[in-house]
């Protein structure tokens, strides 16, 4: 994922809500959200590529989503897929043991941010400091840095997210504040190592560049006492 907007113990129903975009290179071979073969308890989306996923939710409550952190001078080229991380926390059986073993592992990956949790409670782990958070009830947001970290689309992605709360259960509009293709103006922009045109595209919620772009759109809505549902639409 490049932008992971959620609703974390605020709306009266569903204890958490997320509206996430995934960006992703258009060559690069997907598969939709459906229920693994492999592992029956998963319903996610696949990079057929390697294996792994970017969000997804199981049938025994959990909850993981992941956004790499954007700093061309860290990436390495032989570093294991951080996909596999996404699929291994929602395989694991004990979150904070699952979260302390990635720390000490997240050197394997290039750099990362991992959300996982189930009813209670909600974790993020931070590679790059090796951080690991538990989510307040609130309003949050995640996309190419840090937890918070106030890009433009950001900010703008949790006004519009609580602004539509009162909506649910429908999701229409979550949906269209995910399809957002402004862009910011040049002094908002961040400065994350990568050419000032990529800066400007790359800030808009809804990405559109050449062979690069918003590859899918994804709500999750966990009602309380129940399981959570996950929604998916397709865009390249």
């Amino acid at each position: 994922m490049c932008l992971i907007l959620l609703a974390w113990h605020v709306h009266p129903e569903f204890p958490l809500v997320v509206a996430a975009n995934r960006d992703e290179f258009l060559d690069r071979p997907t598969l939709p959200a459906h229920r693994w073969h492999d592992h029956p308890t998963i319903f996610a989306g696949r990079d057929s590529r390697a294996g792994g996923t970017w969000m997804g939710i199981t049938a025994d409550c959990r909850f993981a989503a992941l956004t790499n952190y954007r700093d061309p001078a860290l990436h390495r080229e032989d570093a294991a897929s951080r996909g596999h991380i996404v699929r291994d926390a929602l395989l694991s059986k004990d979150i904070s043991s699952f979260l302390e073993s990635l720390r000490d592992a997240r050197d394997r990956y290039n750099p990362f941010n991992l959300l996982v949790g189930d009813a209670q409670t909600l974790f993020c782990l931070e590679s790059r400091g090796g951080s690991i958070q538990t989510l307040p009830p609130g309003i949050h947001g995640l996309s190419n840095a840090d937890l918070n970290t106030s890009w433009p689309k950001v900010e703008t992605g949790k006004r519009r997210l609580a602004a539509v709360l009162p909506a649910l259960p429908a999701c229409e509009r979550l949906f269209e504040l995910l399809s957002d293709t402004e862009q910011a103006p040049d002094d908002a922009l961040p400065a994350t190592g990568v050419p000032i045109e990529w800066e400007r595209m790359l800030s808009a919620a809804c990405i559109r560049a050449p062979g690069y772009g918003t590859r899918s759109q994804t709500v999750v809505l966990w009602p309380k006492g129940g399981a959570a549902v996950l929604s998916e639409r397709v865009l390249a």
